[in-house]
């Protein structure tokens, strides 16, 4: 049995047991504390039912006509290790609750049990599974908890604050266009937090530059053995993210042979792990971002059109700074704050002439490029009070041949054109990569050969 779409939010509960009576007084009991309850009476069943519906956790009977439960839960734990177990008998011994808990189980409960004593050491084994699984998804509210991406006043941005308030609510695929730097990440991080998930997990990955192999296992997972190297069995960010999100930033790159098992994600909620035979199935919302246009990318054949269709049903676009009129200056205040906190000098302002020159400026690099100069600023200012020499210092001219120019090699061709590439790119190194043609790998080799710098990074 699937989980249907409307009990998403909700705790799913795969409950084993062959006795009818015991199984319909179960079912009522956590039904009514919220629960979906998926009932299997027998390990084939049971097989089955884990793997279609995903459980937050399984209540299995030791004692079956044809079977031990021991062996069951072994099969349980091999399908997935993270799902907690709790085993429930009706003549329980010591020896019998040792060898439970080895193979796997977290509670032992002997029959008749006290249902107030069971619900809540499922709501701990549950609760405990949710925080291991946001602890492994990299959730981190410290780092981005009360950024908020509608900062200023102007109507580009008081309509995307509007729009993204009511995709906020939904379960639906989101598409974030926008050019690069402009926040697409934070929109993203914000629809999560502000969403019926938020209490989930949330998991990102920037398609641009990956190789296909990369992509597949980060996404998908996979089995030990599946290619040289998988020693182990590991999960993907999918199933990390069931019941959350996962945020695909340029989407636009994902490689051809990747879009049809998105594709799936997507429609069927199913997917394989590398090497793996077996459906897995899944709950997560997908919000993407992409500053392509991706109707263009479907006419060149590089993005499927059915795929568009999926990620595009809810379409947001996050305008750059230079439609937002004086909204650069109020955001250029509340990052100020920000990051005199994080460098140590609390206090900075920005002075009138730098506020000018803040508006002056068109910010090709949109948000990043102006983070970017007002750290440089609040790390270098001597004054508490930024000057626009402060934010854009002046270019060091470097002299001119005394002479008639010297022809230029090829090698000092490269190295200056790639410098005036990473220069417009804001600093983006993944930006320029694109726009030279290059996977990120093959230019920092280029940097490298050119004693060229490595920009730093930002998620």
């Amino acid at each position: 049995m699937t989980a249907s779409t409307e009990n998403a939010g909700r705790q799913q509960l795969l409950l084993v047991e062959d006795e009818e009576p015991i199984r319909f007084s179960l079912n009522r009991f956590f039904s009514n504390k919220g629960y979906t309850v998926t009932e299997a009476t027998g390990p084939a069943e049971a097989f089955d039912s884990f793997r279609s519906s995903r459980p937050d956790c399984v209540i299995l009977d030791y004692h079956f006509p044809d079977s031990e439960g021991l062996s069951l839960l072994r099969t349980l734990r091999g399908l997935d290790a993270t799902v907690p177990i709790v085993m429930l008998t009706g003549h329980g011994t010591i020896d019998l609750a040792v060898s439970a808990i080895k193979e796997g189980a977290e509670q032992f409960f002997t029959k008749p049990v006290e249902l107030p004593a069971l619900l809540l050491v499922v709501e701990r084994l549950i609760e405990s599974r949710r925080a291991q699984r946001s602890k492994v998804a990299g959730k981190s509210r410290e780092a981005r908890e009360g950024v908020d991406p509608f900062v200023g006043d102007s109507a580009a941005i008081r309509d995307l604050a509007s729009r993204a308030r009511r995709v906020a609510v939904s379960q639906s695929p989101v598409l974030i266009l926008g050019e690069t730097g402009t926040g697409k990440g934070v929109l993203a991080r914000w629809l999560h937090q502000n969403g019926p998930r938020a209490d989930e997990p949330f998991v990102d990955l920037n398609c641009a530059g990956l190789s296909r192999d990369f992509l597949e296992t980060e996404l998908f997972g996979h089995e030990k053995g599946a290619f040289t190297g998988a020693v182990a069995n590991k999960q993907g960010l999918l199933e990390i993210a069931h019941r959350g999100s996962v945020f695909l930033d340029e989407i636009g790159d994902l490689p051809a042979e990747v879009q049809p098992k998105l594709l799936k994600v997507l429609e069927e909620r199913r997917f394989r792990r590398l090497g793996d035979v077996r459906d897995r199935m899944v709950d997560v919302r997908l919000i993407a971002a992409t500053h392509r246009d991706l109707e263009g990318l479907i006419a060149d054949g590089r993005f499927r059109a059915d795929l568009l269709y999926r990620v595009n049903t809810l379409p947001l676009r996050v305008p750059p700074l230079r439609e937002r009129g004086d909204d650069v200056v109020a955001l250029a205040r509340d990052l100020l704050t920000r990051i005199a906190g994080e460098v140590g000098r609390p206090g900075l302002s920005i002075s009138s002439a730098a506020v000018v020159a803040i508006r002056s400026h068109r910010w090709p690099g949109n948000v990043r490029e102006l983070r970017n100069c007002l750290e440089r600023a609040a790390l270098f200012a001597e004054s508490p009070t930024l000057r626009a020499e402060d934010l854009f210092p002046p270019r060091v001219e470097v002299p001119g041949p005394p002479s008639a120019p010297v022809p230029r090699t090829l090698v000092e061709a490269e190295r200056e054109h790639i410098r005036a590439v990473l220069v417009q790119a804001g600093g983006d190194a993944v930006a320029a990569a694109r726009v030279l043609g290059l996977t990120k790998s093959a230019f920092y080799r280029r940097l490298a050969k050119h004693g060229i710098l490595p920009p730093t990074q930002r998620a």
